[in-house]
């Protein structure tokens, strides 16, 4: 008899992206994005970092500086991180994302032909950009939906 209280997809491929996080070096905010195609195959994955070739120890990683001194202008986020690194077609995948994604992530994940986002957090539910994020998903026609609180601990 098989086992039954194995891991549901959605679990699993949140993990993926829960995994992805642990790699961000940034020390506030560490997200993980994992790309599903329709066969439920990952397909690309990403972390929040800066860009290759910039040096992460020479730039800023704060968040209270000015603009310039400050981590916005330099990390790219896990989504487009996770865009790029896709070894195929995104036409009707899944975006499994450890925080409900940013204006600027969403429209790349609409023009990616993404049409599903699965996320763990949205603790900047009530701020601009995230609202005219859910106003485009809604437009765009990309369903999303919170996971409840996984019971997954990844440690080193």
């Amino acid at each position: 008899m098989k086992r039954t209280d194995y891991i549901s997809w959605d679990t699993y491929f949140m993990g993926v992206a829960l995994l992805s996080a642990k790699r961000s070096k940034d020390p506030t905010t560490q997200v993980g994005a994992c790309i599903v195609n329709d066969k439920k195959r990952i397909v690309g994955i990403g972390y929040n970092g800066f860009p290759y070739g910039v040096e992460d120890d020479t730039f800023p990683w704060g968040k209270d500086d000015e603009w310039l001194d400050s981590k916005y202008p330099y990390v790219v986020h896990a989504e487009p991180n996770a865009i790029l690194n896709a070894t195929v077609s995104l036409e009707n995948a899944t975006l499994y994302v450890t925080l409900f994604p940013c204006n600027e992530c969403t429209k790349l994940i609409i023009q990616s032909g993404i049409k599903e986002l699965v996320y763990l957090e949205d603790k900047y539910h009530d701020r601009d950009s995230f609202i005219a994020s859910r106003r485009m998903f809604d437009s765009a026609k990309v369903v999303y939906r919170q996971l409840p609180k996984m019971d997954i601990t990844i440690t080193e």
